[in-house]
């Protein structure tokens, strides 16, 4: 009776809803058919309700599950919860509260899909691809350094993928299930720094309608991510260097203190030994974040790579447009490994990018490569004083 009254209710309330007798029964329909939520009686013919959960849950189904009884002790609800039930409803049952429940569990089961949808998409941003010296090298690096708590300072050439480094050592971090908070500190106002970093009181300045969080509190417990930091002001970089020592900071026109558990990564395309002795960047402040030193490598000196990521872009973009991934001829492969790649990674990107687009063809000939990737490598030319065996090495590889 109470299966059919519900059915017709929840069908109601439109949702689509199937009844079963026994534990077997709904274990052979989850085995069957995706279902979002089960309404579980405790008392039940054959297995009982808390049997066919734990076999639910070993079986790897993971609908949400809402457990219902006229006998229920605490310890039945306790070992329920401990097993994934997401409630216990008692008899006689409340329409209202029923409603309510499976209402809050879809909303939460919702929010748990989306969760590890983007999860997923996250594992593939922090996926380094490459299999040369260098980013083996660097992989490994990552392996050592992500469960430890040292800060780590990342250098290397704008689109080098500094940012993907940051997010791969949080994501293989003991704080991966807390916030990973950017800020680029190139592309905020000095005026506003400050505020973005510590927060601000509501009236502390011209414009401060509401109190503001920071990002250092909106970090607490998980990873910061300060990308260029060499352009970072003397002032705020004497404020940083602050919370580094204390762990604790006071929002902008604020007396309070609030603690904060964060680990720093620091990114920057500069060379901080040079804007030290500039006067440009506290030498303190450099050995606080200079724990563990990442340098990542320009394209052009791990230039092999190129294939391989310009085939991952493309397959990336054609998932995005949804289109069929275009290939590379081994000619138009050719141009591109000549090329210099000044803009690294991040130009590679925009190259795939724009031929995904506008190439009408399913395959990538040099004709539809743009001018600035036929001019001669300057390879050379940096080197003016390469030895004669350097000097062969490139020539080799070019040619």
């Amino acid at each position: 009776g109470i299966r059919e009254a519900l059915t017709s209710i929840l069908a109601d309330e439109g949702y689509d809803a199937t009844s079963v007798a026994s534990g077997e029964e709904c274990l052979a329909l989850l085995d069957r058919r995706s279902i979002d939520l089960v309404l579980l009686d405790v008392w039940l013919d054959g297995i009982d309700g808390l049997e066919t959960l734990e076999r639910m849950r070993k079986s790897g189904m993971d609908p949400m599950v809402v457990m219902i009884s006229g006998h229920a002790s605490i310890e039945t609800a306790v070992r329920a919860t401990k097993l994934g039930a997401f409630d216990f409803i008692e008899k006689p049952l409340s329409l209202e509260k029923v409603i309510l429940v499976i209402k809050n569990a879809l909303e939460v089961h919702r929010l748990e899909l989306e969760n590890r949808r983007l999860r997923e998409e996250l594992g593939g941003k922090t996926q380094l691809f490459g299999d040369t010296v260098p980013m083996r090298a660097l992989r490994q690096q990552i392996t050592l350094t992500a469960p430890t708590n040292g800060r780590v300072l990342i250098y290397g050439e704008s689109g080098t993928g500094k940012e993907l480094v940051a997010r791969s050592l949080h994501a293989a971090s003991l704080r991966r299930d807390r916030a990973f908070v950017e800020v680029n500190c190139a592309a905020i106002p000095e005026e506003l720094i400050e505020s973005e970093l510590f927060g601000h009181s509501k009236g502390s300045f011209t414009g401060a309608s509401e109190n503001k969080v920071g990002k250092f509190e909106k970090a607490d417990g998980g990873t910061l991510f300060l990308d260029e930091v060499g352009d970072m002001s003397l002032r705020t970089q004497s404020k940083v260097l602050r919370v580094l020592e204390e762990q604790r900071l006071e929002p902008v026109g604020s007396n309070q203190t609030i603690s904060v558990d964060v680990r720093v990564i620091a990114a920057t395309n500069k060379v901080l030994e040079e804007e030290i002795a500039h006067g440009r960047f506290r030498e303190d402040l450099f050995y606080r974040l200079n724990v563990i030193p990442f340098n990542l490598p320009p394209l052009r000196e791990r230039i092999e790579d190129v294939p391989v990521l310009a085939r991952h872009f493309m397959s990336e973009f054609a998932a995005a447009y949804g289109r069929k991934p275009k290939e590379l001829s081994e000619a138009a492969i050719g141009v591109m490994l000549r090329y210099h790649w000044p803009g690294n990674v991040r130009e590679l990107r925009n190259l795939i990018e724009r031929l995904m687009i506008v190439a009408p063809q399913d395959k990538i000939e040099p004709l539809h490569l743009p001018p600035e990737l036929f001019r001669a490598s300057s390879r050379m030319a940096q080197q003016p004083n390469a030895t004669l065996h350097q000097a062969r090495d490139s020539y080799e590889r070019e040619f």
